[in-house]
């Protein structure tokens, strides 16, 4: 049998089933079971060292019901799960994929069988001609017919599934370019209010503003304070459009705030900076940070 998932595969699934809603260990195994249509059951020494481990690391936790635990995801659990939100995307693919070969094991089994049972058919009629109608031909042929009844009902089963598996996955990598570019957005939008914001205070924080947004006007002017008005937008929708997507959103985010450090330190290590800029610097990233958490809330 192939394996139905890859190395820790099975962990990140386990914590999308909490998260959909609490559960107890025999519910989880019946609905992993129901995922592949009963091509593949996972056993209980499988399941529940596995939710051991992750109530140990803090993703999930449980509760006394019956006398049976309930499992629950906890904060920490949905916030690996949104990191790895790519990577539970390709897992839907995965899975797809072992259900097609699961099913593919069992036609291949099913016409071993079927060409077997014809066989020991064709030689039961050579030896016995006379007797090719009565009872253990007509069982035979009965036999047949239910093989080749329950292999169509499993290849339309693992059809069914790999159809549902191949829509949910490309649902997930639509959501999760959206919530990629909602991102990209809100750090454009907010670089050009800072930009704003840096050139009106003069000094080296409007220069720290210019290095990072593409080269502004020198602050203190009013030139520069017209042209930091006048630009925000179109520096904003420039700035780090040499950063090509991933596919991974987390990552590009990332991505996206290394340049901004970067940016900024060279800007503050080529000019100077004072203790009084550093404060004004911390008050603007304050309100930055803060904007950015709303904006991935939103997201969520």
């Amino acid at each position: 049998m192939p394996p139905v998932f890859a190395h820790g595969r099975l962990r990140l699934y386990l914590l999308k089933l909490l998260d959909e809603a609490p559960r107890h260990g025999y519910e989880v195994i019946r609905l992993l079971e129901e995922r592949f249509q009963g091509l593949y059951a996972p056993s209980a020494g499988t399941v529940y060292p596995r939710l051991a481990k992750l109530e140990a690391e803090g993703l999930v936790t449980h509760a006394t019901e019956g006398g049976r635990k309930v499992y629950s995801i906890t904060d920490a659990g949905r916030a690996e799960l949104a990191d790895r939100g790519g990577e539970l995307a390709d897992l839907e693919v995965e899975i797809r994929d072992s259900v097609t070969e699961l099913a593919a094991e069992i036609r291949d089994d099913v016409r071993g069988a079927a060409g077997d049972l014809r066989r020991e058919i064709r030689a039961a009629a050579s030896a016995s001609a006379t007797r090719v109608e009565d009872e253990s031909w007509k069982a035979a042929k009965e036999d047949l017919r239910k093989a080749r009844q329950e292999w169509k009902e499993q290849a339309r089963r693992a059809k069914d599934e790999s159809r549902r598996a191949r829509e949910e996955a490309q649902q997930a990598r639509r959501q999760a370019k959206e919530a990629q570019e909602r991102a990209r957005e809100e750090v454009q939008r907010i670089a050009g209010q800072l930009q704003e914001q840096f050139a009106r205070s003069g000094g080296v924080l409007g220069s720290l503003a210019g290095a990072w947004l593409g080269g502004a006007p020198a602050a203190g002017s009013a030139d520069a304070s017209a042209a930091g008005a006048d630009g925000d937008a179109g520096r904003a929708s420039q700035w780090a459009a040499d950063l090509a997507a991933t596919g991974d959103p987390a990552r590009d985010l990332d991505r996206l705030l290394d340049r901004f450090r970067d940016e900024v330190r060279d800007a503050a290590r080529d000019r100077g900076v004072t203790s009084a800029q550093v404060a004004e610097a911390r008050r603007h990233l304050e309100a930055a940070c803060g904007r950015l958490g709303t904006t991935f809330g939103a997201g969520s």
